[in-house]
């Protein structure tokens, strides 16, 4: 969170005119701090900036301005890890080859007042 609110002063201390609209932010944690940082240095979320976070956080859409934020099948990215586990030991005991997957999940935005 220190880091977060030190990108909040960042922004702050940048003109109008340089200062971005909308910040990503790595994850819910990291845009929880800016959002309070900005909000402690009397800019508006999203007026002033519109903030998004990543992870989706049970924390996010309690936030002081409901955070937007990036949501992962986590349940789904949890079965799936087990599964390739064991066919990867399975395939490992048996002296076969193992065969790495590369999996992508589709993500999903979960549009709330921080971006609205």
């Amino acid at each position: 969170m220190v880091l977060s609110r030190q990108a909040a002063d960042d922004l702050v201390m940048m003109s109008s005119g340089l200062r971005p609209t909308a910040v990503f932010a790595a994850n819910d944690l990291v845009a929880i701090g800016l959002l309070q940082g900005l909000s402690a240095h009397g800019l508006r979320v999203p007026d002033d900036i519109a903030i998004v976070g990543y992870d989706d956080i049970e924390f996010a859409a309690a936030a002081a301005v409901p955070l937007s934020s990036v949501r992962q099948p986590r349940d789904e990215l949890g079965r799936r890890g087990a599964e390739l586990l064991y066919e990867e030991l399975g395939a490992l005991k048996s002296g076969r080859p193992v065969e790495h997957q590369h999996i992508r999940f589709q993500p999903k935005l979960i549009v709330r007042l921080s971006s609205a």
